[in-house]
């Protein structure tokens, strides 16, 4: 029996918001074979094999604000657990992006450290005119770069840092500390804007996970698309993102959602800076402490 194209719409609609289709028959109970033994659940557990990873990997690119809602209300047995996803999605991410990154990339990063070690050099000998600028420069580089030590191995001068830098490589080729930073950004961002909506901090914090996991949706088809040269994703798509889950989520009207999206783009810019504004107050007192330079230098 055909349906015209707005039953199957209304159809795909009634889906997305109850996640299962309500008049599909329950399948029939399969009979088992004594040749299907051998690998019978053997893919269970696979993240990325296993029927929760697999609805959880569709319901996000088809329902994900309703998906969202699901999950915060207790939904929890259908789908990854967002910490979970969050780390596999950008494993699998970091994987494919490694995998498909050209030669010649590779061959640029090589080429940029050897830049920065000559910048290094040269900010050494600008030091000889303002020796206490230098030092104070030199110190928020140490600091600003410590979390990236496996990708500046000039600034690995010590067992700690060699270990420190062992660590990150190993972090970052699973993924994980990918876009760690970008979510607890996106976390306060979330639960501040939401606030009078009634979000708490968990389900701020696992809305913004599952973002996240879309958001390497988009990554990874970029890379795909450019060949491995390219994963970045601009502001609009991000935007769009936003605007679709809160809609969905949130049961909000488009304006509201866009509403909403502007300002969770504007805390997540202020809790930025805020984050930079305490970095660099941070550099200047461990400046101060080390007698790099006076508070009469600076008043």
């Amino acid at each position: 029996m055909k349906h015209s194209l707005k039953t199957y719409l209304r159809l795909f609609h009634i889906w997305q918001v109850l996640g299962e289709n309500p008049w599909k028959k329950p399948r029939a109970a399969k009979k088992e074979g004594k040749d299907k033994d051998f690998y019978k659940g053997a893919f269970e557990s696979i993240p990325f094999l296993n029927d929760d990873a697999k609805r959880t990997f569709v319901h996000l690119l088809l329902r994900p604000g309703y998906m969202i809602r699901d999950y915060i209300n207790g939904k929890h047995d259908r789908y990854l657990a967002p910490l979970a996803a969050l780390i596999i999605f950008y494993a699998f991410f970091t994987l494919i992006s490694s995998a498909l990154a050209p030669l010649e990339t590779k061959k640029e990063e090589k080429k940029g450290v050897s830049i920065e070690m000559k910048d290094e050099q040269a900010d050494k000998d600008k030091s000889t005119e303002d020796d206490t600028v230098y030092k104070i420069v030199y110190a928020a580089r140490q600091l600003i770069i410590l979390p990236y030590l496996d990708k500046h191995p000039e600034a690995v001068d010590s067992r700690p840092k060699a270990i420190l830098a062992a660590i990150e490589d190993s972090l970052r080729s699973k993924g994980i500390t990918l876009f760690l930073g970008s979510f607890f950004l996106l976390w306060l961002s979330m639960r501040f804007a939401l606030r009078k909506d009634g979000v708490s901090w968990s389900a701020a914090a696992a809305a913004s996970a599952y973002v996240l996991c879309q958001l390497s949706f988009f990554m990874l088809f970029a890379v795909l698309l450019s060949g491995g040269r390219s994963d970045s994703v601009g502001l609009f798509v991000q935007a769009i993102i936003l605007v679709v889950d809160y809609r969905q989520w949130l049961s909000l009207s488009w304006r509201k959602s866009i509403g909403r999206t502007i300002k969770t783009g504007i805390y997540y810019g202020l809790v930025w800076l805020l984050f930079w504004a305490l970095l660099g107050v941070v550099i200047l007192c461990i400046a101060w402490a080390k007698g790099i330079f006076t508070l009469d230098q600076i008043f």
